[in-house]
């Protein structure tokens, strides 16, 4: 693994942003200018041997947190994950009807040489899609189009809406997709567009709207969510926290039962389990000195001198906690007060300064692909940089062995 400089494409920016990623660069926090969100002054080398080992360890950790998942399913209650009363009980009705997920994303600490290590996942509302799947596939074609890229991200969300939809999961064969009105950046809604674009293409009818234009349509015949023009919602894709959803105006509908059809939704909300910081000391408590597990406690540091300390609904280094031999440093941030998940301090490796984090994909329970997302300081958060990646030792494969690939 290596990282190398190299010049921007002519109009990058116009490029990216055509392609959907509309929020190429990050407004500073004091309005003072912007940052390079989309970075491709710079890319990330790795060997084929790399890229295996990368999907080995993705496929065996998601694995070690479905049964992380089932466990804490059974064993916490809403109070202890700080969730509104009721969650619990849907999250193991969830899991016992085996509802199905589309993706999640794995955070990983690699340089190329020790075993990877996990710092967290998304399972819930995971972001960087357009980065991994649309930017960066476009790039290497521009740039090098003779060569791979660990990336099927594409192909196999398709093929997972397709499959789904033969399954019966997709009533009328149509979706609604929501997110926030309260995303500023464009991130959301287009993450959530490209999922409708994914859908579309498996051949499924598909609804956009944001979700605070979500209603209820309380007429006895009914009981049910409505859309913006009044139609049933019967499946859904939501890119917006189960426990915010939950914690709302119309979260008893959903805790109480209330709905007479039930809305199908992705991420089911057994999901929950896979985006709560408290799968970490989980994870440790199930496979202790795991290779690829970082030692990690719920509410306490245990035997570690050297510490990152994370809010269980933690996210982009929010209120995270450094306390190291040398240093004891606290971030801002939304999640004052929650409970802490104490994890080993483990330096993210420094690429010429760069400390480089590998997004690690999941898509129908298959590894799928990978960005390498990077910062200047020791916390990935609102002013990183994604960077794309090439695997230079492997030559494009013909559209064949794509499809062997996908069917494995």
């Amino acid at each position: 693994m290596w990282r190398h400089v190299t010049s921007p494409r002519a109009g990058w920016q116009d490029t990216v942003v055509a392609q959907g990623l509309v929020f190429p660069m990050t407004p500073l926090a004091d309005g003072s200018g912007e940052v390079v969100y989309w970075n491709e002054s710079a890319w990330y080398e790795f060997t084929s041997t790399e890229i295996e080992r990368l999907e080995a360890v993705t496929d065996e950790l998601y694995a070690m947190c479905l049964h992380a998942g089932a466990v804490m399913a059974e064993r916490f209650t809403d109070r202890e994950l700080m969730l509104p009363s009721g969650t619990m009980d849907l999250v193991r009705e969830s899991l016992r009807a085996e509802h199905p997920s589309a993706h999640a994303r794995f955070d990983l600490s690699y340089d190329g040489e020790l075993p990877a290590k996990m710092l967290e996942i998304n399972g819930d509302t995971p972001t960087g899609l357009i980065e991994t799947a649309v930017a960066q596939w476009n790039w290497l074609e521009d740039v090098f189009p003779d060569r791979d890229q660990w990336n099927s991200v594409h192909d196999r969300l398709v093929r997972w809406w397709r499959e789904q939809d033969a399954r019966g999961l997709f009533p009328d064969h149509a979706v609604h997709f929501f997110h926030s009105a309260t995303d500023t950046s464009g991130e959301e809604e287009m993450t959530t567009t490209y999922m409708r674009d994914t859908a579309a293409m498996a051949g499924l009818r598909t609804y956009g709207h944001v979700i605070e234009q979500v209603g209820w349509d309380e007429a006895p015949e009914a009981q049910r969510f409505v859309d913006v023009e009044d139609l049933p919602i019967r499946a859904a894709y939501k890119l917006y926290p189960w426990e915010s959803m939950l914690a709302e105006e119309f979260g008893p509908h959903l805790l109480e039962r209330h709905e007479r059809e039930p809305v199908r939704w992705v991420e089911p909300v057994w999901k929950l389990m896979l985006s709560t910081k408290a799968i970490l000391p989980v994870l440790w408590e199930l496979y202790p000195d795991h290779p690829n597990l970082l030692p990690a406690y719920l509410g306490h540091p245990g035997d570690l001198t050297e510490w990152v300390a994370k809010p269980l609904q933690g996210r982009e280094g929010d209120n995270v906690w450094i306390h190291t031999h040398d240093s004891d440093d606290r971030r801002p941030g939304h999640y004052e007060g929650q409970t802490l998940v104490y994890q080993q301090w483990n330096p993210i490796p420094s690429f010429d300064g760069n400390r480089a984090v590998i997004g690690s994909w999941v898509v129908g329970g298959v590894s799928a692909g990978c960005i390498v997302r990077e910062s200047d300081g020791p916390v990935t958060d609102y002013f990183s940089r994604v960077v794309p990646h090439v695997i230079t030792d492997a030559d494009r494969p013909d559209e064949a062995q794509v499809q062997r690939w996908l069917d494995e």
